[in-house]
């Protein structure tokens, strides 16, 4: 059965391109992905399906194509388990052929020109059809049908004018927008890291191993910019289950790497630690004084740089901190319609925004927070009840249906090992504590996008997160994290 157009998301925006010239190339949300070569058009379109699905599969649903080869366009729905939809295939204008006109007694009795055939109507080509990718994954290059001569029968006898004139092929011009000097396939830069990476500074060009190849993929992933902004919300009912340092790691990884404008807001509802963690500015301003301010700072007269008397600056890291508020009483819980003016107030100001949140989903702040969300990120250390807590978040979202349920299936889950067993020098105690997070990261994985283990670290622990204090292998895995939560904008 056909999938309606209008049930597959058209984000992010794919376009797979096929040219005559032996390239292709798959275009996802405006990042290029070179298609392996192929001998024919037909290969080249073959292999770019297969990159498509891979991204269907990434996205754990299917995805809508664009399509451009030399014999026409149109849109095609690719789904995670191979099959191809054709939506639609305008076919290009067949090069027309014409004929020489043939030489013709100057007069035609009237009763030859009854007896002229009607001519034989063109067959119509049948629809194109669902296909796995080894069969027929694009819809077929249109088949020109040439149509049938009108049919004059023969004189009894035979005139002497009468002669037979063959067929002549009208040369024709390609139109310049047809062709392209231009090939897309980028240059492979040198290693740089490893023995490869020597070789290479020693004037010995070496091609980078697939572990670089995979962190380059990972900086293109966090390097991008998206149209809008985009909030991120980092949640789990479960108190010590590293939703802070996972803000702080999200927000310093995509602003160094994107440079996009972020900011880190602590939408706890009462008073969170976000701001314990990072560094102050020169002020004690919070989210409270924000939205006080926030008619001002919504007017188009208002100078961009005025947020900064809300927000504190992370100097090394390049994002912005909105603190919760941490009045003496703490007796002030945030509101859903303050939540939506903050929001307000921030996405005009920011590409993204990245939220700490409190452990109660039922709390009014928490919940539209959600509503806001474009991409969930579940953080769980390896401890049991803090992936209880993080399975029953991801339940509850899933429960409710619709948007969030959308994020829940669509969420990234990143698994810290347990800081507990890090501090016992038994081997075996690290070996569990690395058993566990594998346990863990396996029992999420079906039922999310993706699922990134990361690495005890000590600099995580106590005091301001830095990530230049990570280890190497830290901030490799934190890379990592943040290219899986990227890929979803």
């Amino acid at each position: 059965m056909a999938t309606p157009p209008n049930e597959v998301l058209a984000f992010p925006n794919i376009r797979a391109i096929v040219r005559d010239n032996g390239t292709a190339e798959v275009i996802v949300a405006g990042n290029s992905r070179v298609v392996p070569a192929g001998d024919t058009v037909q290969e080249l379109r073959t292999n770019a399906l297969a990159l498509i699905v891979g991204e269907a599969q990434t996205l754990q649903r299917p995805v809508r194509v664009r399509i451009e080869d030399p014999d026409g366009q149109g849109e095609l729905i690719v789904h995670p388990d191979s099959r191809i939809e054709s939506v639609s295939y305008d076919p290009h204008q067949s090069r027309r052929r014409a004929e020489a006109p043939a030489t013709t007694p100057p007069t035609v009795a009237p009763a030859i020109i009854e007896t002229v055939a009607a001519p034989t109507p063109s067959p119509v080509a049948a629809p194109v059809q669902s296909a796995p990718v080894d069969a027929q994954p694009w819809p077929p290059a249109p088949v020109a049908v040439a149509e049938p001569a009108d049919t004059v029968p023969a004189p009894a006898t035979p005139e002497p004018q009468t002669a037979v004139v063959a067929e002549e092929e009208v040369p024709t011009r390609r139109s310049l927008k047809e062709t392209s000097f231009l090939v897309s396939v980028p240059v492979l830069e040198p290693a740089t890291q490893g023995w490869r990476g020597t070789l290479t500074r020693l004037g010995l060009r070496m091609d980078p191993s697939e572990e670089e190849l995979t962190e380059r993929e990972d900086i293109r992933t966090v390097s991008q910019h998206w149209p809008g902004p985009r909030t991120i919300a980092v949640v789990n009912r479960k108190g010590g289950a590293n939703k802070t340092p996972t803000v702080v790691m999200l927000s310093a990884i995509l602003a160094r790497y994107s440079g996009a404008a972020t900011v880190a807001w602590d939408n706890n509802e009462s008073q969170g630690t976000l701001g314990w963690r990072t560094e102050k500015g020169s002020h004690d301003r919070s989210v409270l004084d924000l939205i006080d301010s926030s008619t001002e700072l919504l007017s188009p007269s208002t100078n961009a740089a005025e947020i900064a008397k809300f927000v504190h600056h992370q100097t090394a890291d390049k994002f912005d901190v909105l603190r919760s508020d941490e009045n003496e009483e703490g007796d002030h819980e945030v509101t859903a319609e303050e939540v939506d003016i903050a929001h307000q107030v921030l996405t005009r100001y920011y590409r993204l925004v990245v939220m700490d949140s409190g452990n109660t989903a039922r709390a009014a702040n928490w919940r539209r927070m959600i509503d806001h969300t474009n991409q969930l990120v579940v953080p769980v250390t390896a401890i049991e009840d803090r992936a209880e807590a993080a399975r029953l978040t991801l339940q509850t979202l899933e429960s409710r249906g619709g948007h969030d349920a959308e994020l829940a299936r669509n969420a990234v889950v990143i698994v810290s090992e347990s800081t507990d067993a890090k501090r016992s020098v038994s081997g075996d105690a690290l070996k569990r504590a690395k058993d566990e997070a594998q346990r863990i990261a396996d029992g999420f994985e079906p039922f999310v996008r993706a699922v990134v283990r990361i690495p005890y670290d000590p600099a995580l622990v106590n005091g301001p997160i830095r990530y230049e204090a990570l280890q190497p292998a830290t901030r490799r895995a934190w890379l990592a994290a943040a290219a899986a939560v990227a890929a979803g904008f």
